[in-house]
Protein backbone atom coordinates (compact mmCIF):
# COMPACT_ATOMS: atom_id res chain seq x y z
CA UNK A 1 0.00 0.00 0.00
CA UNK A 2 1.38 3.60 -0.96
CA UNK A 3 2.74 5.02 2.37
CA UNK A 4 0.88 8.23 1.74
CA UNK A 5 -2.48 6.67 2.01
CA UNK A 6 -2.43 5.53 5.77
CA UNK A 7 -6.41 7.03 7.12
CA UNK A 8 -9.39 7.15 6.52
CA UNK A 9 -11.51 9.81 7.54
CA UNK A 10 -15.23 9.98 8.28
CA UNK A 11 -18.47 12.14 9.54
CA UNK A 12 -20.25 10.58 11.74
CA UNK A 13 -23.56 11.87 12.93
CA UNK A 14 -26.52 10.55 15.26
CA UNK A 15 -29.06 12.41 12.48
CA UNK A 16 -32.23 12.90 13.87
CA UNK A 17 -32.54 11.34 16.96
CA UNK A 18 -30.56 8.61 17.06
CA UNK A 19 -32.19 11.63 15.63
CA UNK A 20 -36.31 12.02 15.09
CA UNK A 21 -38.96 10.60 17.49
CA UNK A 22 -42.36 9.72 17.14
CA UNK A 23 -44.03 6.86 19.34
CA UNK A 24 -43.32 3.69 18.64
CA UNK A 25 -46.81 2.57 17.19
CA UNK A 26 -46.78 5.58 14.31
CA UNK A 27 -46.62 3.97 10.87
CA UNK A 28 -42.92 4.52 9.54
CA UNK A 29 -42.21 4.77 6.16
CA UNK A 30 -40.21 1.97 4.57
CA UNK A 31 -36.90 2.15 3.37
CA UNK A 32 -36.79 3.59 -0.09
CA UNK A 33 -34.44 3.95 -3.37
CA UNK A 34 -34.25 7.83 -4.29
CA UNK A 35 -31.89 10.08 -6.41
CA UNK A 36 -33.31 13.45 -4.35
CA UNK A 37 -30.84 13.95 -1.89
CA UNK A 38 -32.64 15.67 0.21
CA UNK A 39 -35.34 12.99 0.69
CA UNK A 40 -31.87 10.54 1.58
CA UNK A 41 -29.74 12.59 3.87
CA UNK A 42 -31.93 12.13 7.22
CA UNK A 43 -31.18 8.72 9.73
CA UNK A 44 -34.63 8.83 11.78
CA UNK A 45 -35.75 6.91 15.23
CA UNK A 46 -38.84 6.84 17.27
CA UNK A 47 -39.80 6.69 20.47
CA UNK A 48 -42.58 5.16 22.83
CA UNK A 49 -43.74 8.46 24.09
CA UNK A 50 -43.57 11.38 22.13
CA UNK A 51 -42.58 15.09 22.90
CA UNK A 52 -44.62 17.20 21.06
CA UNK A 53 -44.50 21.39 19.87
CA UNK A 54 -47.09 22.87 21.51
CA UNK A 55 -47.04 26.02 19.06
CA UNK A 56 -45.45 24.01 15.62
CA UNK A 57 -42.97 25.48 13.85
CA UNK A 58 -43.77 27.89 10.96
CA UNK A 59 -41.77 29.86 8.34
CA UNK A 60 -40.65 32.90 9.00
CA UNK A 61 -39.47 35.48 6.19
CA UNK A 62 -35.63 34.82 5.19
CA UNK A 63 -32.84 37.93 4.32
CA UNK A 64 -30.92 37.32 1.09
CA UNK A 65 -28.04 35.11 0.84
CA UNK A 66 -24.98 36.45 2.53
CA UNK A 67 -21.74 37.61 -0.01
CA UNK A 68 -18.44 35.65 0.05
CA UNK A 69 -15.89 37.71 -0.79
CA UNK A 70 -14.13 37.01 -4.31
CA UNK A 71 -10.85 36.02 -3.01
CA UNK A 72 -12.25 32.69 -1.35
CA UNK A 73 -12.00 29.37 -2.96
CA UNK A 74 -15.59 28.20 -3.97
CA UNK A 75 -17.05 24.29 -4.19
CA UNK A 76 -17.28 23.39 -7.69
CA UNK A 77 -21.20 23.54 -7.22
CA UNK A 78 -21.99 26.99 -6.86
CA UNK A 79 -24.32 28.90 -9.12
CA UNK A 80 -24.64 25.51 -11.17
CA UNK A 81 -28.22 25.28 -10.32
CA UNK A 82 -28.22 21.47 -10.31
CA UNK A 83 -30.00 19.41 -8.13
CA UNK A 84 -27.71 17.83 -4.82
CA UNK A 85 -27.01 14.33 -5.37
CA UNK A 86 -24.04 11.59 -4.20
CA UNK A 87 -20.60 11.17 -6.06
CA UNK A 88 -19.87 7.69 -6.58
CA UNK A 89 -16.89 6.14 -5.26
CA UNK A 90 -15.42 6.46 -2.11
CA UNK A 91 -13.14 9.41 -1.13
CA UNK A 92 -9.72 8.48 -0.53
CA UNK A 93 -6.99 10.95 0.76
CA UNK A 94 -2.71 11.22 0.67
CA UNK A 95 -1.39 12.85 3.81
CA UNK A 96 -2.11 16.36 2.35
CA UNK A 97 -5.54 15.94 2.45
CA UNK A 98 -5.52 14.62 6.08
CA UNK A 99 -4.12 17.59 6.64
CA UNK A 100 -6.47 19.80 4.85
CA UNK A 101 -9.01 17.70 6.53
CA UNK A 102 -7.94 18.18 10.14
CA UNK A 103 -8.13 22.15 9.17
CA UNK A 104 -11.36 22.09 7.67
CA UNK A 105 -12.59 20.19 10.74
CA UNK A 106 -11.08 22.25 13.29
CA UNK A 107 -12.68 25.13 11.78
CA UNK A 108 -16.21 23.90 11.53
CA UNK A 109 -15.78 22.41 15.61
CA UNK A 110 -15.10 26.30 16.33
CA UNK A 111 -17.27 27.94 14.49
CA UNK A 112 -20.00 25.32 16.18
CA UNK A 113 -19.16 25.91 19.29
CA UNK A 114 -19.27 29.96 18.92
CA UNK A 115 -22.87 29.46 17.21
CA UNK A 116 -24.06 27.47 20.37
CA UNK A 117 -22.88 30.45 22.80
CA UNK A 118 -25.20 31.99 20.62
CA UNK A 119 -28.32 30.17 21.76
CA UNK A 120 -30.99 32.40 24.40
CA UNK A 121 -34.38 32.88 23.96
CA UNK A 122 -35.03 35.82 21.19
CA UNK A 123 -32.11 35.11 19.14
CA UNK A 124 -32.92 34.44 15.51
CA UNK A 125 -32.22 31.90 13.67
CA UNK A 126 -30.65 34.32 10.58
CA UNK A 127 -29.00 36.07 13.31
CA UNK A 128 -26.79 32.87 14.08
CA UNK A 129 -26.71 32.07 10.28
CA UNK A 130 -25.25 35.76 10.08
CA UNK A 131 -22.84 34.79 12.86
CA UNK A 132 -21.76 31.26 11.36
CA UNK A 133 -21.29 33.03 8.36
CA UNK A 134 -19.17 35.75 9.24
CA UNK A 135 -16.80 33.55 11.36
CA UNK A 136 -16.67 31.31 8.25
CA UNK A 137 -15.52 33.68 5.77
CA UNK A 138 -12.83 35.54 8.38
CA UNK A 139 -11.45 32.34 8.17
CA UNK A 140 -10.64 31.59 4.51
CA UNK A 141 -13.47 29.46 3.80
CA UNK A 142 -16.67 28.98 2.30
CA UNK A 143 -19.79 28.08 4.07
CA UNK A 144 -20.71 24.83 2.12
CA UNK A 145 -24.10 25.02 2.29
CA UNK A 146 -24.56 27.88 0.78
CA UNK A 147 -25.95 27.46 -2.82
CA UNK A 148 -25.48 24.18 -2.70
CA UNK A 149 -28.71 22.95 -4.94
CA UNK A 150 -30.15 26.52 -4.18
CA UNK A 151 -30.09 26.06 -0.52
CA UNK A 152 -29.90 29.98 0.43
CA UNK A 153 -28.27 30.27 3.91
CA UNK A 154 -24.69 29.36 4.82
CA UNK A 155 -25.94 27.07 7.79
CA UNK A 156 -28.81 24.49 8.76
CA UNK A 157 -30.75 25.34 11.78
CA UNK A 158 -33.11 22.69 13.08
CA UNK A 159 -35.80 23.78 15.93
CA UNK A 160 -38.08 21.12 18.13
CA UNK A 161 -39.48 19.29 15.27
CA UNK A 162 -37.48 20.29 12.58
CA UNK A 163 -35.81 16.89 11.36
CA UNK A 164 -33.15 18.61 9.23
CA UNK A 165 -31.94 21.32 6.67
CA UNK A 166 -33.95 23.89 8.47
CA UNK A 167 -33.65 27.21 6.59
CA UNK A 168 -32.61 30.31 8.83
CA UNK A 169 -34.95 32.98 8.71
CA UNK A 170 -36.54 35.62 11.25
CA UNK A 171 -37.94 32.69 13.76
CA UNK A 172 -36.89 34.12 17.34
CA UNK A 173 -35.93 30.76 19.51
CA UNK A 174 -38.51 30.37 22.48
CA UNK A 175 -37.29 29.53 26.31
CA UNK A 176 -37.99 25.62 26.12
CA UNK A 177 -36.81 24.77 22.51
CA UNK A 178 -33.75 22.54 21.48
CA UNK A 179 -31.92 23.46 17.83
CA UNK A 180 -29.85 21.94 16.19
CA UNK A 181 -27.22 23.37 14.35
CA UNK A 182 -25.15 22.01 11.14
CA UNK A 183 -21.70 23.62 9.84
CA UNK A 184 -20.19 22.61 6.71
CA UNK A 185 -17.12 24.47 6.20
CA UNK A 186 -15.05 24.65 2.73
CA UNK A 187 -11.92 24.90 3.06
CA UNK A 188 -8.52 24.69 0.82
CA UNK A 189 -10.66 22.25 -1.44
CA UNK A 190 -11.90 19.91 1.47
CA UNK A 191 -15.47 19.95 3.29
CA UNK A 192 -15.52 19.61 7.02
CA UNK A 193 -18.60 18.45 8.79
CA UNK A 194 -20.36 18.79 11.93
CA UNK A 195 -23.68 19.56 14.22
CA UNK A 196 -24.81 19.56 17.77
CA UNK A 197 -28.39 19.82 19.15
CA UNK A 198 -28.45 22.97 21.61
CA UNK A 199 -30.90 23.70 24.44
CA UNK A 200 -32.41 27.13 24.23
CA UNK A 201 -33.38 28.13 28.47
CA UNK A 202 -35.06 25.97 30.39
CA UNK A 203 -35.93 22.77 28.69
CA UNK A 204 -38.22 19.90 30.15
CA UNK A 205 -36.43 16.85 31.14
CA UNK A 206 -38.09 14.68 28.05
CA UNK A 207 -36.23 16.85 25.74
CA UNK A 208 -33.13 16.99 27.62
CA UNK A 209 -33.16 12.63 27.33
CA UNK A 210 -33.75 12.84 23.80
CA UNK A 211 -31.05 15.18 23.08
CA UNK A 212 -29.04 12.73 25.97
CA UNK A 213 -29.77 9.81 24.42
CA UNK A 214 -28.72 11.15 20.51
CA UNK A 215 -25.36 12.10 21.81
CA UNK A 216 -25.10 8.92 23.89
CA UNK A 217 -25.65 6.92 20.30
CA UNK A 218 -23.27 9.05 18.21
CA UNK A 219 -20.42 8.30 20.94
CA UNK A 220 -21.00 4.47 21.06
CA UNK A 221 -20.59 4.79 16.84
CA UNK A 222 -18.22 6.49 16.84
CA UNK A 223 -16.16 4.09 19.40
CA UNK A 224 -16.48 1.05 17.20
CA UNK A 225 -14.87 2.81 14.02
CA UNK A 226 -11.20 1.45 13.19
CA UNK A 227 -9.62 0.25 10.06
CA UNK A 228 -11.40 -3.30 8.44
CA UNK A 229 -15.24 -2.63 10.47
CA UNK A 230 -18.03 -3.34 8.47
CA UNK A 231 -20.15 -0.30 7.94
CA UNK A 232 -23.00 -2.25 8.96
CA UNK A 233 -21.90 -2.98 12.92
CA UNK A 234 -22.56 1.63 13.15
CA UNK A 235 -26.23 0.47 12.19
CA UNK A 236 -26.64 -1.90 14.71
CA UNK A 237 -24.58 -0.01 17.28
CA UNK A 238 -26.85 2.73 17.25
CA UNK A 239 -30.52 0.52 16.41
CA UNK A 240 -29.17 -0.95 19.94
CA UNK A 241 -28.63 1.79 21.63
CA UNK A 242 -32.71 3.16 20.26
CA UNK A 243 -33.63 -0.10 21.36
CA UNK A 244 -32.39 0.01 25.02
CA UNK A 245 -34.32 3.22 25.82
CA UNK A 246 -37.63 2.55 23.84
CA UNK A 247 -36.66 4.01 20.42
CA UNK A 248 -37.07 2.69 17.15
CA UNK A 249 -35.15 3.64 13.70
CA UNK A 250 -36.20 4.60 10.49
CA UNK A 251 -35.07 2.94 7.85
CA UNK A 252 -35.77 5.41 5.10
CA UNK A 253 -32.62 7.82 5.40
CA UNK A 254 -28.59 7.34 5.15
CA UNK A 255 -25.17 8.74 6.00
CA UNK A 256 -22.81 9.40 3.44
CA UNK A 257 -19.23 10.41 2.18
CA UNK A 258 -17.51 13.28 2.76
CA UNK A 259 -13.94 15.48 1.99
CA UNK A 260 -13.25 16.93 -0.96
CA UNK A 261 -16.63 16.25 -2.57
CA UNK A 262 -19.47 17.42 -0.43
CA UNK A 263 -21.65 14.53 -0.54
CA UNK A 264 -20.12 11.04 -1.77
CA UNK A 265 -20.39 7.43 -1.34
CA UNK A 266 -20.45 5.03 1.06
CA UNK A 267 -23.83 5.16 1.70
CA UNK A 268 -24.16 4.42 5.35
CA UNK A 269 -27.37 2.93 6.90
CA UNK A 270 -28.60 3.49 10.84
CA UNK A 271 -29.80 0.47 11.58
CA UNK A 272 -29.05 -3.17 11.65
CA UNK A 273 -28.74 -4.27 7.70
CA UNK A 274 -26.77 -7.36 6.22
CA UNK A 275 -25.18 -4.63 3.51
CA UNK A 276 -21.40 -5.17 2.54
CA UNK A 277 -18.75 -3.28 2.70
CA UNK A 278 -15.97 -2.23 5.32
CA UNK A 279 -13.88 1.19 6.49
CA UNK A 280 -10.84 1.50 4.80
CA UNK A 281 -7.51 3.76 5.23
CA UNK A 282 -8.46 7.14 3.96
CA UNK A 283 -12.32 7.16 3.23
CA UNK A 284 -14.39 9.93 4.14
CA UNK A 285 -18.11 9.39 4.96
CA UNK A 286 -20.86 10.64 7.56
CA UNK A 287 -23.05 8.27 9.72
CA UNK A 288 -26.48 9.35 11.59
CA UNK A 289 -29.24 7.84 13.00
CA UNK A 290 -41.75 10.19 11.81
CA UNK A 291 -43.28 10.27 8.68
CA UNK A 292 -41.56 13.43 7.44
CA UNK A 293 -43.07 16.44 5.60
CA UNK A 294 -41.16 18.34 3.81
CA UNK A 295 -42.34 22.60 3.47
CA UNK A 296 -42.75 23.98 -0.02
CA UNK A 297 -39.12 25.91 0.23
CA UNK A 298 -37.93 22.00 -0.59
CA UNK A 299 -35.74 21.58 2.03
CA UNK A 300 -36.75 22.38 5.52
CA UNK A 301 -38.08 18.47 6.71
CA UNK A 302 -40.35 18.63 9.78
CA UNK A 303 -41.78 14.87 11.67
CA UNK A 304 -45.48 15.04 10.52
CA UNK A 305 -46.98 14.93 14.14
CA UNK A 306 -44.68 17.71 16.07
CA UNK A 307 -42.20 15.15 17.60
CA UNK A 308 -39.00 16.38 18.22
CA UNK A 309 -35.86 16.03 16.71
CA UNK A 310 -32.11 15.84 17.65
CA UNK A 311 -29.00 15.85 15.77
CA UNK A 312 -25.14 15.04 16.62
CA UNK A 313 -22.08 14.83 14.17
CA UNK A 314 -18.33 14.55 13.66
CA UNK A 315 -15.76 14.20 11.44
CA UNK A 316 -14.19 11.12 12.55
CA UNK A 317 -10.38 10.31 11.17
CA UNK A 318 -10.03 6.41 10.92
CA UNK A 319 -5.82 5.72 11.64
CA UNK A 320 -3.98 2.72 11.45
CA UNK A 321 -4.75 2.38 15.88
CA UNK A 322 -8.31 3.38 15.43
CA UNK A 323 -9.90 6.84 15.29
CA UNK A 324 -9.69 10.43 15.71
CA UNK A 325 -12.44 12.90 16.19
CA UNK A 326 -11.49 15.98 13.76
CA UNK A 327 -14.42 18.50 14.27
CA UNK A 328 -13.87 18.93 18.38
CA UNK A 329 -12.09 21.59 19.48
Amino acid sequence: MNNNIKNMIITTATRRCCSSLVPRSSRLPLRTTTNNLRDLFLNTTTRKTQHLSTKRLRQGTLSPPRPVPDHILFPPYVNLNIPPGISSGPQLHDNYGIHCMRASGRLAAHVLQHAGTLVMPGITTDEIDQAVHQMIVANGAYPSPLGYGGFPKSVCTSVNECICHGIPDSRALEDGDIINIDVTVYLNGYHGDTSATFLCGEVDDEAKKLVQVTKESLDKAISICAPGVEFKKIGKTIHDHADRHHYGVVQQFVGHGVGRVFHSDPVILHFRNNDRGSMVLNQTFTIGSINPVMWDDNWTVVTEDGSWSAQFEHTLLITEDGVEILTQC
